[in-house]
Formats: C-alpha cells, sequence, structure tokens
C-alpha cells in the first residue's frame, strides 16, 4: 500500500466521517496529532484507507482492495466496519473482538477543581518511568516525549513522583478521548479522577468534548467515567489483532 503525503492526510481523514468518540478517531489522532501515517491502496482515488498509529489502526472502504500483504507486521487494535473481518481473519484467524463503552460528558456537568498540573517536555523521564502497564498511555503519541511536549496530559504527583496521568488518547476536531493511568501503589485514592478533571476543564477551554471509552468489564474505569459525570453515547468494538484483549485489574 501507498503512504499517504502528510500534506494529503485531511483527505484521508474525512473517509472517516462524522468523526464519532472510540475506536472511530484514529484517523483523526493521525490527521490533528500528526502521528502515525495513512495508507491506501492507491494514491489516485483509493478504495480503501488504513490509518495507522503505534497499536492501533482502522480501516474505512472496499474490504475487496485491501492487498494481501497490507496487514502484515500490522498488530493492535483495528476500529473497523464488519465487512472487514474476513480480511483481518485472513491475517489473523485468532482475531478477537473487544467490546467497548463509549461516554460522553454533557456541556452542563460541572467537574471539580483539581490541582493536577500541565505536563510538559521536562516531565518526559517521569512519563517513561511509569510503571509498565500504563505504558500505554503515550502509545498513541509514539513516545513518552511525544505526550509530554503535546500539551495534552494532566499529572498528580505524590512526594515529586508521578503516580498518575490523564491524556489526550485521541485527538480530534471535535472531540478528545481521555486516557488515564495511576501507579498500582496510589490507586482508589481519588488520583484518576483528580488528573481527568484538570485535563477536562482544558479540552474544554481548547473547544472540545470530552469522550472517554472502555471495556465493560473495567469497573475501575467506569467508576471514575461515572464519578466525573460522563453519560453513556453508545457502544462498539475493536478488532484484536495478534495481541491479546487485555484483562482489567
Amino acid at each position: 500500500m501507498d503512504v499517504v503525503p502528510a500534506k494529503d492526510t485531511a483527505g484521508c481523514a474525512a473517509r472517516f466521517a462524522p468523526e464519532r468518540p472510540g475506536g472511530a478517531m484514529i484517523a483523526a489522532h493521525v490527521a490533528q496529532a500528526g502521528v502515525g501515517r495513512f495508507r491506501v491502496d492507491r494514491l489516485d482515488a483509493p478504495q480503501v484507507v488504513l490509518a495507522e498509529l503505534p497499536g492501533n489502526a482502522a480501516l474505512r472502504g472496499d474490504p475487496a482492495c485491501l492487498p494481501p500483504d497490507a496487514l502484515d507486521g500490522c498488530a493492535g487494535f483495528v476500529a473497523a466496519p464488519a465487512e472487514f473481518l474476513p480480511v483481518l481473519r485472513a491475517a489473523d484467524p485468532g482475531v478477537a473482538a473487544w467490546d467497548r463503552l463509549v461516554f460522553e460528558l454533557p456541556a452542563d456537568v460541572g467537574v471539580p477543581g483539581s490541582d493536577a498540573v500541565l505536563l510538559g517536555a521536562a516531565d518526559a523521564p517521569a512519563i517513561a518511568a511509569f510503571e509498565a502497564d500504563g505504558a500505554w498511555i503515550h502509545e498513541t503519541w509514539g513516545s513518552p516525549a511525544a505526550l509530554a511536549a503535546s500539551g495534552l496530559a494532566r499529572g498528580v504527583f505524590v512526594d515529586g513522583r508521578l503516580v498518575s496521568i490523564a491524556a489526550t488518547f485521541y485527538l480530534g476536531t471535535r472531540y478528545e478521548e481521555l486516557g488515564v493511568v495511576t501507579d498500582s501503589a496510589h490507586r482508589r485514592r481519588g488520583h484518576s479522577s483528580a488528573a481527568a478533571a484538570a485535563l477536562i476543564a482544558d479540552i474544554r477551554a481548547r473547544g472540545r468534548v470530552p469522550v472517554w471509552s472502555t471495556s465493560p468489564d473495567n469497573a475501575s474505569s467506569l467508576a471514575v467515567a461515572h464519578r466525573l459525570g460522563f453519560r453513556p453515547s453508545g457502544t462498539g468494538v475493536l478488532y484484536a489483532l495478534r495481541v491479546p484483549i487485555p484483562v482489567s485489574s
């Protein structure tokens, strides 16, 4: 497949319109954040578009036009219409569906004040040193340094140590989807809610709508979303391609 030049990414993102919360925002993030890439079956009038981020991908178009080797080496969570399932199974017979719940924060829902700090470039080492099971928080930015430099993350520090991070996991034009991680030794102390509340204020100040997605079995994530006032707005599915579906703790 051909890699689309950076100057043409907006046209590819338009193939995924309208922008919706959840995995469909992968394409918007590629276009807005400048991370990842778009690939197409042909540059002139493409029939199928693949948006790729580290560990995440999305597909739109005609599955029959996807080259047989297009997904070689691709591993992660794929957002795609159900008609792409046969080609995903051809690439990985063990591909599995990961159900998602999607939430939106209504404009009239207030969030508590928070002293979570805006993370910057100097905080890249602290993000990189976060415990391994929280490394996914910077996955869609490509690196801890890229997330730190984005200006789209808030953090809670305890005794000089970064213990909770809320970050824009997907950056869209209308929505920003939050991702939140908290160090295992500091959970159930309100740090996730504090970091997320500060980020929500930032998102609203940017004129976008805060959204949240998680799996039905992730009780901790669901509890934070509920605590902050998020309301259900839909469901979705991601296909786990060559990776296991995460087990919620």
